[in-house]
């Protein structure tokens, strides 16, 4: 392109909305917005069990570590949000006409990507070893899927971070 910056053309340039769907960091943003919907939201619905008909307190099933599902659920919820802002930021990225402006969208992209992706690694080795010293009784055996899922989803969050950064 000439006269870019940044990875963009030159500022006021139209927005076509199929040549932006199809770039792939709109893709991968799509994809990061929908791992960390899957993984926060099987922590909220199935994570939380009770351990047996009589109690009725309800219980993280990741070895009983409430900060493991808070962490998820926090990491999960940081990156859903942050996937909508920078969505925005994608969209909106033709009109920015200052190229300091635009520097700093990308630079804060790279950093937000960057310290998901750590996020992300975090969650996956505690969520991992949490899973790991839990004992399946018949009450937490119901939502041993979600937290299967939360792992695998998080694993791959971070492969997909890191290629977003």
């Amino acid at each position: 392109m000439e006269g870019a910056s940044f990875g963009a053309g030159r500022a006021g340039g139209a927005i076509d909305p199929v040549d932006f769907l199809k770039q792939p960091q709109t893709l991968l943003r799509v994809t990061t917005w929908i791992f960390s919907i899957v993984v926060f939201g099987s922590i909220v619905n199935e994570c939380y069990v009770n351990k047996d008909s009589q109690n009725p307190e309800l219980l993280c099933i990741f070895n009983e570590n409430e900060s493991a599902c808070s962490y998820g659920i926090a990491v999960g919820v940081i990156a859903f949000f942050g996937c909508i802002f920078f969505f925005v930021v994608d969209l909106y990225f033709q009109q920015i006409s200052s190229v300091k402006d635009r520097k700093r969208a990308v630079l804060l992209d790279l950093g937000f990507s960057g310290f998901l992706a750590f996020l992300w690694f975090v969650a996956f080795c505690f969520l991992a070893n949490q899973w790991q010293r839990t004992t399946l009784t018949r009450g937490f055996a119901q939502g041993a899927d979600a937290a299967r899922a939360a792992i695998t989803f998080s694993f791959f969050s971070i492969i997909i971070w890191v290629r977003a950064a």
